[in-house]
């Protein structure tokens, strides 16, 4: 039986920076970034990514009517962890209130929240978990160079989640496919951070970021229509038979080519980058989330997620919604205050 969503969450850092806050530090401008990109602000998180994946993972728990001890799994799909060792997963789990659960991080690149739907459905299917909390949370503006515009001006911090149970009446996943092109990954790579780093000659300034934007555009247009319709093909469904394709929110110019690439109406292909930029694993849920709360999406509807990211990885799935859309209840959980602007947290 294949896993459905019964419970989702976002989290948003309160810290906005505009595309006329970049003009203030580096040769742009609000037009510039617009016309090429589509975004026009995004967050900057005063906290680590396990206190943004907790606040979207209790987010997620409510919206189900689950307590934390019901989770069998918890799934964090980051490109940015707070810790290597132990991995950041089991930070989560210990700040919703687990103590049993498995944990574990993927990363997919921005690839990672559907590569953690298609290894929850497989912990649900198999029998091994009877409910799996999968977390998309990123940080960053760890990583960037706020003095280059061409891949500072992308990216944004926050975090989504999804809790999978077993489907009922026919809901759940039902397909996934799942790629990289690893040949082409140094067009997408931080080339000087984890063990390869030479710390004797680091002096702490900014990391090694390579960004081929034209190289990137033309795999991921290519790779996510390609993983799309594999999806499709072993669901047995069309295009037509989908009424929203959620894509990975990475440039308002790829997402259009890809919609049309599908040949999916405007109105049926959802965006929401134009408010938070490229939140890399977290961009899938956070606009999930969205859909929901926007009343988008409707009971037995089919709907189409796909990504692109560094590796050069790409993926997809096809899953049919339940019933219900709206949240069981609504979470208390909340982020810290954040006493800082976006401009004074990135100064550092």
């Amino acid at each position: 039986m294949p896993a459905m969503i019964t419970g989702w969450g976002k989290c948003l850092p309160p810290a906005v920076l505009t595309n006329d806050d970049l003009a203030t530090i580096m040769d742009t401008s609000d037009e510039w970034i617009t016309s090429r990109t589509g975004i026009r602000e995004r967050r900057v998180s005063h906290v680590g990514v396990a206190d943004l994946g907790y606040v979207s993972a209790m987010r997620a728990l409510a919206a189900a009517g689950r307590e934390p001890e019901q989770v069998g799994a918890v799934i964090l799909a980051t490109a940015s962890p707070d810790l290597l060792i132990p991995n950041t997963a089991s930070r989560i789990q210990k700040l919703i209130g687990n103590d049993g659960a498995s944990a574990f991080d993927i990363n997919a690149g921005c690839c990672g929240f559907i590569y953690g739907l298609a290894l929850a459905n497989g912990l649900i299917e198999t029998g091994v978990h009877e409910s799996v909390l999968v977390v998309g949370a990123e940080r960053l503006s760890f990583y960037l160079d706020w003095s280059t515009r061409d891949s500072a001006v992308l990216f944004g911090d926050g975090a989504g989640a999804a809790l999978l149970e077993p489907g009922v009446g026919g809901a759940g996943v039902l397909a996934a496919d799942l790629g990289c092109e690893p040949g082409a990954g140094e067009a997408l790579m931080i080339a000087n951070f984890g063990t390869v780093m030479d710390l004797s000659s680091w002096d702490g300034g900014p990391f090694d970021q390579r960004f081929d934007g034209q190289e990137i555009f033309r795999r991921a247009v290519r790779g996510m229509h390609e993983c799309s319709m594999s999806a499709l093909k072993r669901a047995g469904l069309e295009i037509n038979d989908c009424s929203m394709l959620i894509p990975h929110q990475a440039n308002l110019r790829i997402v259009e080519s890809l919609g049309k690439r599908l040949r999916f109406d405007a109105d049926r292909v959802f965006t929401n980058l134009q408010r938070y930029g490229n939140t890399s694993a977290a961009t899938v849920p956070i606009a999930l989330t969205e859909s929901l709360e926007e009343g988008l999406i409707k009971p037995g509807d089919n709907l189409l997620m796909t990504a692109f990211g560094a590796g050069l990885t790409r993926a997809a799935a096809v899953l049919r919604w339940g019933e219900r859309t709206t949240p069981v209840a609504n979470a208390t959980a909340e982020l810290p205050p954040c006493e800082k602007s976006a401009l004074d947290l990135i100064q550092a």
